[in-house]
């Protein structure tokens, strides 16, 4: 019974929040889920010759296809950051992200690192969010195909993209014996299980925010780091990345688990 009272009284809180935040949530969500593309466009800028020049030693495709994948990807990750940020072409500018993701798991060799291909993969899955949350039902692209009852293209991508953000999760976990880390991890997991499943959603993504949010903060602190140490960079990467999914999460919270998930099956029963 108290279980069941601490539940309620946490999911009132939950609502509460979202009610006062309503109208900024969606806002403060797509900001966080393009950080890392704007950062990463970012630093295409200020590190030019250093990234062409690791293109064209690592892959010897020349020069100018050197030059021509890097201004790829500062023009295709700033641009689409300024179209998703304006509403405008969002959809063109998921799927250019999309592409941006896919070039850059294969030109840096991040398919053979399995934790960086699945952040890479829960990028993917923000993306997907992004797009459920921009299409509307009547201009889907399946449009004219039978419909399985109340299911859809886009419950189907608000699923795909929820199962996705567990990928990055999985990267955080602690593989050592302390009590935290086992604390951490179950919690955690626990939560994240709840966000794949649609059962209790929005509370479950918001708990998984708040403290995704203080182990950012806490762990990848790279502002605490000089600049010219390999570390910053490190940090400041996976800084950006959790950023990203955190904005998924709230982008789950905004727009609720969708078709395809317990919270609403429950209403059928």
């Amino acid at each position: 019974m108290a279980q069941e009272d601490l539940m309620s009284t946490a999911e009132d809180v939950a609502d509460q929040f979202l009610r006062v935040t309503k109208q900024y949530l969606p806002h403060l969500a797509r900001l966080c889920l393009i950080s890392t593309f704007l950062e990463d466009g970012i630093r295409m800028w200020f590190q030019w010759s250093e990234q062409r020049d690791y293109i064209e030693a690592t892959w010897s495709c020349g020069y100018f296809l050197a030059t021509c994948f890097v201004l790829l990807n500062l023009l295709g990750q700033l641009g689409g950051c300024v179209l998703i940020l304006s509403r405008n072409f969002v959809q063109y500018a998921c799927f250019g992200l999309f592409g941006i993701i896919a070039l850059q798991t294969v030109a840096y060799s991040i398919l053979w690192d399995l934790k960086f291909l699945m952040r890479n993969l829960a990028l993917g899955g923000g993306l997907l969010l992004l797009l459920a949350e921009s299409r509307s039902e009547g201009k889907s692209m399946f449009a004219g195909v039978p419909s399985m009852g109340e299911s859809s293209p886009k419950q189907y991508m608000q699923l795909g993209g929820r199962v996705l953000l567990v990928l990055m999760f999985m990267t955080l976990l602690h593989f050592d014996s302390s009590f935290f880390s086992i604390l951490q991890n179950m919690v955690g997991t626990a939560l994240i299980v709840l966000v794949a499943v649609g059962f209790k959603t929005k509370l479950a993504a918001l708990t998984l925010v708040v403290w995704l949010l203080a182990i950012n903060v806490y762990f990848n602190a790279f502002w605490t780091v000089p600049a010219y140490k390999p570390m910053h960079d490190f940090l400041k990467y996976d800084f950006f990345q959790t950023t990203s999914v955190i904005g998924g999460l709230l982008l789950v919270v905004a727009l609720g688990p969708g078709g395809v998930s317990m919270d609403e099956k429950k209403k059928e029963w």
